[in-house]
């Protein structure tokens, strides 16, 4: 027998209005509604609207919460302060990547003395990817034995999440948040009220655009949801979220990320804080920084028409250098990239390899990474 199923808060909504249900980590999630162009094109010219309400939201709470993340994440806790929102990996003994998530400051919920604000006291959260629920948790309780003064709280069904993104986002969010958007700096966040219910909003996201996501009660989500389609913003699935995501070069668990990857072959050493700190596989990762020969992810965009897909060989004359771990066609570029792993002296831009795409090659270009970076206002 197989479990059934999740649902999010938003499932009702997504059968009603045609998106297409598919199994995504457990999860009957919605891949598309009318196409994934449509709706790629929707979120990079104006609004798309996206159920992320499958990630996983974790808390943590307790006088010794920041010692605690300080110990398990590679990203730098320490000097957090509220409101700011870090990217940052959990990697096992060996440096491997157990997942990549989010971690939150947050001012602590409720009335303090002031003694207590004057200490800087905070709660802490993290955002972990769906697929990774079950086993990050497991890490945390894990290395949270022995440590007092830590709570842990798994609160992914108790809520739901919604990203808001493109260059028309803040104006479609702000009327329903009681924050002022436009004043959030990029990976910030902060407590506050959604169409009047409590809430917390960031300024973050996963397609390359400007925009926000919101965390909600689940009674609140279909409400907030509809009042944002009603503003204009264009539903939105995992296939656009994917296309998005992979112009802007961001990695995805399970692709450029997993366990047999290390941060720092995957490009992450802006997310790796070594000095002074100890946390799972650190030592490992500080040998890996003076090792020349590990594989490095690439982008690369080919020539002719044939996407390239996840697994396919990557070739310099007849040798195998590497794999594609992503491919698409590109709606914004409108030419096929990918992202994917070779062999270090094949790392440099503009370096010609092949991709064997069903047994017939196609010329692929190492380029710089990300292939699209949105424009911002100066």
């Amino acid at each position: 027998m197989t479990s059934p199923l999740a649902r999010t808060p938003l499932y009702d909504w997504h059968a009603a209005h045609g998106g297409r249900l598919v199994d995504f980590a457990g999860w009957e999630m919605p891949v598309q509604y009318t196409s994934i162009v449509a709706e790629h094109t929707a979120t990079r010219t104006a609004c798309g609207l996206f159920d992320v309400s499958h990630m996983a939201r974790f808390r943590f709470t307790g006088p010794h919460a920041r010692d605690y993340l300080e110990g398990l994440v590679t990203r730098r806790v320490a000097d957090m302060r509220p409101g700011q929102i870090r990217y940052a990996l959990v990697t096992n003994d060996q440096g491997g990547i157990l997942d990549d998530v989010l971690v939150y400051c947050l001012p602590h919920r409720g009335p303090k003395s002031d003694t207590e604000h004057a200490a800087g006291d905070v709660d802490f959260a993290m955002v972990v990817n769906a697929s990774n629920r079950a086993k990050i948790a497991a890490w945390i309780a894990h290395h949270i034995a022995g440590h007092n003064g830590v709570n842990f709280l798994d609160r992914t069904l108790e809520t739901a999440m919604i990203a808001v993104q493109g260059p028309r986002a803040i104006e479609m969010a702000q009327p329903l948040v009681e924050h002022d958007l436009a004043s959030m700096k990029y990976y910030t966040g902060a407590r506050t009220k959604i169409a009047g219910h409590e809430a917390l909003v960031s300024r973050t996201g996963y397609t390359g655009e400007d925009g926000v996501e919101l965390v909600i009660q689940n009674g609140d989500a279909a409400s907030v949801w509809e009042e944002l389609i009603a503003a204009g913003a264009t539903a939105a699935g995992l296939g656009a979220r994917d296309t998005l995501r992979l112009e802007a070069a961001m990695p995805l668990y399970g692709h450029e990320l997993s366990e047999q990857i290390d941060p720092i072959q995957a490009g992450l050493n802006f997310a790796v804080n070594l000095k002074d700190r100890q946390f799972p596989g650190r030592d490992a990762l500080e040998k890996r920084l003076a090792d020349p020969t590990t594989p490095r992810r690439v982008g690369l965009v080919l020539a002719g028409k044939r996407v390239p897909r996840e697994g396919y060989a990557l070739l310099r004359g007849s040798a195998q250098v590497g794999a594609v771990t992503s491919g698409t066609f590109s709606p914004t570029l409108e030419k096929p990239i990918a992202m994917g792993y070779v062999a270090p002296d094949c790392a440099q831009i503009a370096t010609t390899l092949e991709v064997d795409i069903r047994g017939r090659t196609e010329p692929a270009q190492i380029v710089e990474l990300p292939f699209y970076t949105r424009q911002t206002s100066t």
